[in-house]
């Protein structure tokens, strides 16, 4: 099944709830901090681009990379409009190619969680090349313990033309949370049925700054406070060496 294709549609709509605007001021206040001067950022796994467009509307200059052409398609539509629209590029992140440095990356809502831990040392070898010296990567994860608690769980969304349904699993093996969606939309009289499979896994903090510092990122810090705190999500800083 896909990951991000049929939902891709909906998913502005089922993530309304998100505080979009507390995850761009967390950023801000991090290149405040910093003291540098950030202007132009990258927006890895930017998915409908809801964020790239806010922090735009902000006055930076804007990359959003994501691996759905369907999601990419949303954000567009998303930017349209914008006195300086983001450039979009359809990339998966372990294969991050510009076309030369940003002063800070961005990754949100998850991003880091679905790409698998033996691909995590190429993605972050790939922002050491495009992050200026100095630049920040700033980010979030779920941690480990929140997706356990997600074993076994289901979830529903439901609006009038739309039915959500996901049921998630831990699989303690691969430490990562499978969870199969199925969507339900109103096709006039019927409704149509489509299906989608992600995959998160519990990365270890301990083994994401390992390998930060690795590729070259130092003073590597949890930020706090931070949006969803309580819903298992921690924000990280890392600075380019």
């Amino acid at each position: 099944m896909n990951c991000y294709g049929p939902l891709a549609g909906w998913y502005d709509r089922l993530t309304e709830d998100v505080p979009y605007d507390r995850f761009a001021d967390l950023y801000e206040a991090e290149f405040a901090r910093e003291g540098g001067k950030f202007r132009l950022l990258l927006d890895l796994c930017c998915g409908t681009g809801t964020l790239t467009c806010l922090l735009a509307r902000r006055g930076y200059e804007l990359i959003g990379v994501d691996a759905s052409v369907d999601m990419l398609i949303q954000a567009r539509a998303n930017a349209a409009g914008l006195e300086v629209p983001p450039l979009f590029l359809c990339q998966e992140a372990a294969e991050l190619d510009l076309y030369g440095t940003v002063d800070a990356a961005v990754c949100s809502l998850d991003g880091l969680n679905y790409i698998p831990p033996e691909e995590l040392d190429r993605v972050f070898a790939r922002l050491r090349l495009f992050v200026r010296p100095g630049g920040l990567f700033l980010f979030d994860l779920r941690t480990p313990d929140f997706l356990r608690s997600l074993d076994g769980e289901t979830f529903v969304d439901e609006t009038e033309d739309l039915l959500c349904l996901w049921r998630a699993d831990f699989d303690a093996g691969d430490s990562c949370l499978v969870y199969g969606m199925d969507l339900f939309t109103r096709q006039g009289s019927l409704w149509k049925r489509e299906s989608e499979e992600h995959v998160e896994y519990a990365h270890e903090l301990s083994f994401v700054t390992g390998l930060l510092e690795k590729n070259g990122f130092d003073r590597v810090h949890p930020v706090l406070p931070c949006p969803q705190q309580e819903e298992g999500r921690v924000f990280l800083s890392a600075c380019r060496s």
